[in-house]
């Protein structure tokens, strides 16, 4: 929702809106002229206002979407949109590149914005999370490409008709809204298939094959683009690129895991597919240094280190761990998981049971609901102890301050998950200064 803020207000719109709490998102807003608001009340809508833009998390009880009824105004759902943008883009020229699949869309649409930045090439840009070094998570430019991350967590990807349509995975996700699980989640998918022009799919992925189609493939085996050659250390990762088994190039990343190096084809093939010389972006792969809130760093003290990842799906959680513990030990990692909604919990909730192998130590907080009801039985405590977990209730401060005492020297910290998670560090830092004093 903030950068779809940002682009309307780069393209001289005046917009207005509220949040439930303030952010460096709301901030970045405000310094462009935004009206942010932190609250939910009908006086937060002025009378003049021409369309409203909902995001899924908004009920029909919100004062502002009440309101907005009551005025007859236009009310868009957040994906109309960024059709409406993405579908703007197009009529001038621009190519429409778009990342979707259950894992890394935020990863390679913001690589492959980045890297279209950093060469010079101008694209314009909505992703979910921020860009290094741009420091935002959309831009609008005049350059020959739109890039997007497609949310499909609502059914709403059938809205876009991408010129190149990159599915990095499938698996079974936001049960709350796909009842039938994979069945109802291929149709949205292969919808949105039918009408791209271009799609670029994971060939090794096993909910990928499930769909139907001609593609255009990356993988690590039998693929139209391939990575060989795989180096790997605990810092980078090198391979060398071959498109039908013709060497394209050798590529080096800052970033670790297998994932990456998936995600990087992905938006390789994707780049290529959409004409761009690889020559002219190759080396800003290498400064690529990934996107916020994916193991980010937060603070570092007394030889204990803090990171934040916005993985909340037991695969994105599995990637994190093994990433971290083939850079730090196993034995040093101690992961913090913070439950995203009750429905995603009940629905994986063996699979969430058996993807903290690569950690020391797991501590689950309570669940961040994201607009959810509770589902009796579902809970962080219950959940904690039939995995032998441990549990800290309470807000997410109050998780530090559990925390902080029981860390050590050689500790690494890594806070999971799509909530109020990402203040972990924050808040462990907070610790650190008041014990200090």
């Amino acid at each position: 929702m903030s950068g779809l803020a940002k682009y309307l207000l780069e393209e001289g719109h005046f917009v207005t809106g509220s949040d439930i709490e303030d952010s460096k998102y709301i901030k970045a807003l405000r310094e462009l002229g935004a009206v942010v608001s932190v609250g939910h009340r009908e006086e937060n809508l002025p009378d003049d206002t021409e369309i409203v833009i909902v995001s899924t998390a908004i009920r029909e009880t919100n004062p502002e979407l009440q309101k907005a009824k009551r005025l007859g105004l236009k009310i868009y759902h957040r994906s109309d949109l960024l059709a409406e943008i993405a579908q703007t883009a197009q009529n001038s020229g621009k190519c429409f590149i778009g990342f979707a699949g259950t894992h890394g869309k935020t990863t390679t649409s913001g690589m492959a914005s980045y890297v279209l930045e950093k060469s010079a090439l101008e694209p314009a840009f909505v992703v979910g999370g921020i860009v290094p070094e741009i420091s935002t998570n959309a831009q609008h430019k005049g350059g020959d490409f739109f890039v997007a991350e497609l949310d499909e967590s609502d059914g709403t990807l059938v809205k876009y008709h991408p010129d190149i349509f990159v599915i990095n995975n499938l698996e079974e996700d936001h049960l709350d809204f796909y009842k039938n699980g994979m069945s109802d989640l291929l149709k949205v998918f292969n919808q949105t298939v039918s009408q791209s022009k271009k799609i670029i799919v994971n060939a090794d992925d096993k909910g990928v094959k499930l769909l139907d189609g001609d593609f255009i493939t990356f993988g690590l085996k039998e693929a139209d683009y391939t990575a060989k050659n795989i180096e790997t250390s605990p810092s980078e990762t090198g391979f060398e690129v071959y498109k039908q088994d013709k060497f394209v190039t050798k590529v080096k990343l800052q970033l670790t895991g297998t994932h990456n190096i998936y995600n990087a084809l992905a938006v390789i093939s994707a780049l290529l597919e959409a004409g761009v010389n690889l020559d002219v972006v190759k080396e800003y792969f290498t400064l690529f240094t990934g996107m916020g809130r994916r193991f980010q760093k937060v603070c570092e003290f007394d030889g204990v280190q803090v990171y934040d990842d916005y993985a909340h799906h037991p695969t994105e959680i599995k990637a994190v761990l093994d990433s971290a513990s083939s850079k730090f030990g196993a034995e040093n990692i101690v992961a913090v998981f913070q439950p995203h909604r009750y429905t995603r919990l009940k629905g994986l909730w063996e699979e969430f049971k058996n993807a903290f192998s690569d950690s020391s130590r797991v501590i689950v907080t309570d669940i961040y609901e994201a607009s959810e009801d509770p589902i009796e039985g579902v809970t962080g405590s219950n959940f904690a102890k039939e995995a032998g977990f441990e549990h800290f209730a309470g807000s997410i401060k109050d998780v530090a301050e559990k925390l902080y005492p029981t860390l050590k020297n050689g500790n690494v910290v890594v806070g999971l998950g799509a909530g109020t998670i990402t203040n972990l560090g924050k808040y462990i830092e907070e610790c650190q200064v008041a014990n200090r004093v």
